[in-house]
């Protein structure tokens, strides 16, 4: 496909992922193929999820009748976009500042869809002393947003779409999601909250923060 032809958005993602992977630390061309009609599930294989991962529940409208024992709340739409779930979550705080460093901000307010396999602040705090504020460095931006990439899968997969199996990230690595006795993994961080559902996507909070096989 010629890049005219590309949204915008597309133009711009592509053109950083050229300056990028001259540097030689980030290889981004898979953000050029994010399409609203990507069904990640499908290219994975085996066992699904079984309902003991939490999921986040949206609240009822004040006056609404409690939903009747046993049954699920009725789905809501999303007011927020990805960003804006996650800034307003005291638990992603780190990744909020790591989204603004590698100006993935905009990218991710798009209307995708994407899912995020968000690290809380715990686990960026398990880093190696130093890691984090070295790679919030302007001189790291392209070994971060390589890192932020490989936490983000196109389309929306919510919990009962996962399986057993490998998945690609935006960044071009896989994933290796392992599904077993209602526990989720993916890349070996525990999915601990799962569809936190929100405009343009869905989040699942996991435990660990993922490195790319090739991350410096």
């Amino acid at each position: 496909m010629k890049n005219q032809n590309l949204p915008s958005w597309m133009k711009q993602l592509t053109g950083f992922a050229g300056v990028i992977g001259a540097s030689a630390l980030i290889g981004f061309p898979a953000w050029a193929h994010i399409t609203s009609n990507t069904n990640v599930a499908n290219a994975t294989q085996t066992s699904q999820v079984a309902g003991k991962v939490k999921t986040a529940a949206s609240p009822a409208p004040t006056g609404a009748s409690p939903a009747p024992t046993g049954t699920s709340p009725a789905p809501t739409s999303a007011a927020k976009d990805i960003v804006g779930i996650a800034s307003g979550d005291p638990q992603f705080k780190t990744l909020t500042k790591a989204l603004g460093a590698a100006d993935l901000v905009a990218t991710l307010q798009r209307k995708g869809p994407f899912t995020v396999f968000a690290p809380t602040d715990a686990a960026f705090a398990a880093l190696p002393e130093g890691t984090v504020e070295n790679l919030l460095k302007p001189e790291n931006k392209a070994q971060l947003t390589k890192i932020l990439a490989y936490h983000v899968v196109p389309g929306s997969v919510v919990s009962t779409s996962l399986k057993s199996g490998d998945v690609k990230s935006v960044e071009g690595s896989s994933l290796n999601v392992a599904v077993s006795a209602g526990k989720v993994t993916v890349g070996g961080a525990n999915v601990v909250k799962a569809d936190i559902k929100a405009s343009n996507g869905v989040i699942h909070v996991i435990d660990k923060v993922l490195m790319p096989p090739d991350a410096k």
